[in-house]
């Protein structure tokens, strides 16, 4: 199954009930009221003295609560309906990270991030952080651009994680705005995120409205999109998968690994702790991580806070 991105005055003219999953919404756009707030909370309580990455994920808090105070300075205003029916028309996500021309605005919000940060990230981040203040509006977009198409190797790494969260943001508070709805179709290439074409940092098992279901967490947007449990998300292969968690098999963190495609992704479980959050438990589980790849698995995922050295 693929995922459309229509306008509210198209739904009507599609059959939702197709395949029988009128009841599942495909497609969950962020919700940015509290979603950066929660995350700094969780990096929070997650960097515990017995995680050998509590600095790391104090560190993260201070970038996630940066982000937070950059979205209430500088709104955006655009024009989501024209941006949907291009992409109608172009068959692509209706903001590609590939194609979308982006807007200084990002400029803007990434200003706000490094003048935020500049005086409470540790010592030896405070030399990037200058230095990209140093950094040309130019060589800047190439950076970006590079980032967005996968490009990592020609980013310096502590300079991309600063980059992206100003991406991110920009992807995030563009996609909260999107008013229409989502429909499913018969289609491939469901790892990708449907609203930028990005791909997740971890997938959710959620309680509530959506008790049960699992959704995809894009890692650059913060979209959320419906794949069915129990199916690999990178190469849809059901057959080979097999769950590891560090504690028992009711763990609230897992990874789900495929031996078709040697890929594997984690599983966060809401039921099992209700703060579970997408970016933050996935960094703070990196233990894990490690057991996978010495199983000769890799990540189908990107975490924006561990961008890959190649």
């Amino acid at each position: 199954m693929s995922i459309r991105i229509l306008p509210k005055e198209e739904i009507g003219k599609n059959e939702l009930s197709k395949n029988g999953i009128s009841h599942i919404p495909p497609v969950l756009f962020p919700d940015l009221n509290n979603l950066y707030q929660s995350r700094a909370e969780r990096f929070q309580s997650l960097a515990t003295p017995e995680n050998p990455f509590s600095e790391y994920l104090l560190f993260a808090a201070h970038v996630t609560r940066a982000q937070q105070n950059a979205l209430y300075k500088h709104p955006l205003m655009l024009d989501i309906m024209a941006i949907l029916q291009q992409s109608m028309v172009a068959n692509k996500p209706p903001l590609d990270c590939k194609t979308f021309i982006r807007t200084d605005h990002w400029h803007k919000l990434f200003a706000s991030l490094i003048t935020e940060l500049a005086p409470v990230v540790p010592e030896q981040v405070k030399p990037a952080l200058e230095n990209l203040t140093k950094v040309s509006i130019h060589q800047l977009e190439l950076m970006a651009t590079a980032l967005l198409n996968g490009e990592f190797s020609r980013v310096p790494l502590e300079q991309a994680l600063f980059i992206w969260a100003a991406l991110s943001l920009f992807w995030a508070q563009m996609a909260s705005q999107i008013p229409g709805k989502a429909t499913a179709e018969n289609g491939e290439h469901r790892q990708f995120c449907p609203v930028c074409g990005s791909i997740p940092v971890s997938s959710v098992v959620q309680i509530g409205t959506n008790q049960g279901l699992r959704y995809l967490h894009c890692n650059l947007c913060e979209t959320e999109w419906h794949v069915v449990r129990i199916k690999c998300s990178n190469c849809e292969q059901t057959k080979e998968l097999d769950y590891w968690s560090l504690a028992s098999e009711y763990a609230a963190i897992k990874a789900e690994s495929c031996g078709d495609c040697g890929s594997y992704l984690k599983i966060l479980y809401q039921e099992r702790d209700a703060k579970v959050d997408a970016v933050a438990d996935d960094l703070a589980s990196l233990i894990l991580d490690a057991k996978l790849e010495e199983e000769g698995f890799a990540r189908s995922s990107i975490n924006s806070f561990l961008f890959p050295c190649e």
